[in-house]
């Protein structure tokens, strides 16, 4: 019989995270929505009125500011209760009456970005001097600037806010197959028994020490995506379609530069990176050859990528002992950092057990209207504690940037979303080596941070290569059928991972199952971010208390300024190639370490 996976009820309350305080009670939730819904109809009374006078400008901010909020504590927690039970009809409601109230939202406020621009530039700078309440928004009045040319009349705008829910469609669907309704046939596991194969055990069951295991997970999976193959490509395609018609809506040259202006990264910054990696392919291929000898196959396949090269070394780790680790690990961050990082251990703000219909995969919701919220599915692996580290480290970014700066200022960009919990990675990694000296358990850290850095650095840049050709095609005027983008992500398999690797049939639907296609163009910050964290790490480390107090700079900055300027307080800048071809060469290095000592 396949091993049971518990019920949400089943889960105790001390082990799931706290949503309670965002709202005691599910009435305490229909309120606050009943309350913002009733709220958003105040915007109409500023209709036609921005520009009168400084006074009716700074209470419409003002007014916008404080309904944001409420609306992002309304849909924060609707969007918690139902990624950890997808199956749960009544968090299904909450979710899409949440959506459809910041759908609403949108669509009232419309109007405010061509009011706001349409007011003279030197009135404009007149009520803003008149009025020190309108600090808070300087950061606001920036990025509305460099949207002049993008924002459409008034009528348009409304629009386009009003298209936005329909936007989402394509990643909810998405979700909704892959978390809900997408079953995989169970296969028999290593004690012979009947083994379910769901999205919170895959990596583990390709973890295993048994090849005919791994082999057969892998085929489940993959078959069970084969079979919507077609209607999985419809519905990338739909969300491809959404992307290019609110692009051309919004005069930008291609998806990929609208998806870059927000956090103002050059299109470059994504080129270089594509470029420096394939530079660094050789170590990759020497990565796959090095796997394939230890392993001693003669065929190195797709389902033979995570096993571990040293599978004597005993991996599981607890979840209370991965804590202490990651407490004693990132001790040269300093006390406050410290303390912050316990307060959410202590505090449930980790949602860690498996439970049915809980979301796959792990993220930390931080927001601005509570401390974070992290998801996960610890399976005491320890890739485990390396993922609670790791969204840990978006927590305490979060944390940070909410205690330092306004509200209007504290939410930062995408592009540094990665870079702080990879810092907390990478930090992990060298604490374990400098404490760890027997060759067995430094060769397992050593194998564990080599995946990790081929999983992030080298095979998102290829997500991210396949997710830029997949636009163009689109653009260009391809059809975006389920055998192209398949014999697409295949040739970019190939080149990736090189002649030692043989690229199975399965594999080339893998672009199928990937969440982060549904928010296009985020992929690649993965890469970029862990090439921004490995320079941060060896700055923290060889500065000691200079380097924490730049790491902080950036942690607290927020959204105050463009991201590459933040990472620039913090002592590394993105807009050049160095940071990724030192993170290459670190790979490099490691790899080097373990070849030693595996010869």
């Amino acid at each position: 019989m396949a091993e049971a996976v518990a019920k949400r009820s089943e889960i105790p309350a001390e082990k799931r995270w706290a949503v309670e305080d965002l709202f005691e009670t599910r009435e305490a939730w229909e309120s606050a929505l009943q309350k913002a819904s009733e709220r958003i109809e105040e915007a109409n009374a500023y209709k036609g009125r921005l520009g009168e006078s400084a006074k009716t400008l700074r209470e419409y901010l003002d007014y916008a500011d404080d309904l944001e909020k409420e609306i992002s504590k309304v849909y924060m927690y609707a969007h918690l209760n139902m990624d950890v039970d997808t199956t749960d009809m009544d968090g299904q409601d909450m979710y899409m009456r949440a959506q459809m109230l910041r759908a609403r939202a949108l669509e009232a406020a419309a109007f405010a970005k061509p009011e706001i621009m349409a007011i003279p530039p030197e009135t404009l700078a007149a009520y803003r001097a008149s009025d020190p309440g309108f600090l808070v928004y300087d950061r606001y009045f920036t990025l509305l600037e460099r949207q002049r040319a993008h924002t459409r009349s008034s009528e348009v705008e409304a629009l386009l806010a009003s298209a936005d829910e329909m936007g989402d469609s394509p990643y909810d669907t998405f979700m909704m197959l892959n978390n809900a309704d997408l079953k995989f046939a169970d296969i028999i596991g290593e004690d012979g028994e009947e083994t379910a194969v769901t999205q919170g055990r895959f990596i583990g069951l390709m973890e295993s020490k048994d090849r005919r295991v791994r082999k057969a997970a892998f085929e489940s999976l993959y078959a069970g995506y084969g079979q919507f193959a077609n209607t999985i490509a419809a519905n990338f395609t739909a969300n491809i379609r959404q992307a290019v018609f609110f692009a051309k809506a919004r005069g930008y040259s291609s998806t990929r530069a609208m998806y870059m202006a927000p956090a103002n990264v050059p299109e470059e910054v994504y080129d270089n990176l594509i470029q420096v990696i394939h530079e660094g392919l050789p170590s990759m291929y020497r990565y796959v050859a090095l796997r394939k000898k230890v392993l001693g196959v003669d065929e190195l396949h797709m389902y033979d990528v995570y096993v571990p090269m040293v599978p004597e070394c005993k991996a599981a780790v607890p979840f209370e002992e991965a804590r202490a680790t990651i407490l004693k690990a990132l001790k040269p961050l300093g006390d406050e950092y410290l303390a912050a990082l316990n307060e959410g251990f202590e505090n449930r703000w980790i949602d860690a057990c498996e439970n049915v219909g809980k979301r796959s995969g792990a993220y930390c919701s931080g927001g601005t209207v509570s401390h974070p919220f992290v998801l996960m599915t610890y399976k005491e692996k320890l890739d485990d504690m390396f993922t609670l580290a790791h969204e840990m480290g978006h927590a305490m970014h979060s944390y940070f940037s909410n205690k330092v700066q306004p509200h209007q200022t504290a939410g930062y960009k995408i592009f540094v979303a990665e870079v702080a919990s990879t810092c907390n990675e990478i930090l992990l990694t060298r604490y374990l080596l400098e404490t760890t000296q027997d060759p067995t358990q430094r060769a397992y850290i050593l194998n564990h941070f080599l995946d990790g850095m081929k999983g992030t650095m080298f095979r998102q840049t290829m997500f991210a290569e396949f997710e830029m050709q997949a636009h163009r095609m689109f653009e260009s005027g391809e059809a975006l059928t389920a055998e192209r983008l398949s014999e697409a992500y295949r040739k970019l398999n190939q080149l990736y991972f090189g002649p030692d690797m043989v690229s199975d049939e399965e594999i080339r639907l893998e672009w199928a199952k990937i969440p982060h296609f549904y928010t296009p163009f985020y992929v690649y910050q993965y890469a970029t971010g862990i090439a921004a964290a490995a320079a941060l790490a060896t700055r923290i480390l060889e500065l000691g208390e200079e380097g924490v107090r730049d790491y902080m700079k950036f942690l607290t900055g927020g959204g105050s300024q463009d991201p590459i300027d933040l990472l620039k307080l913090a002592g590394v800048d993105m807009s050049q190639k160095e940071p990724v071809q030192a993170a290459v060469k670190l790979f490099d290095e490691r790899l080097t370490q373990l070849e030693e000592l595996l010869a």
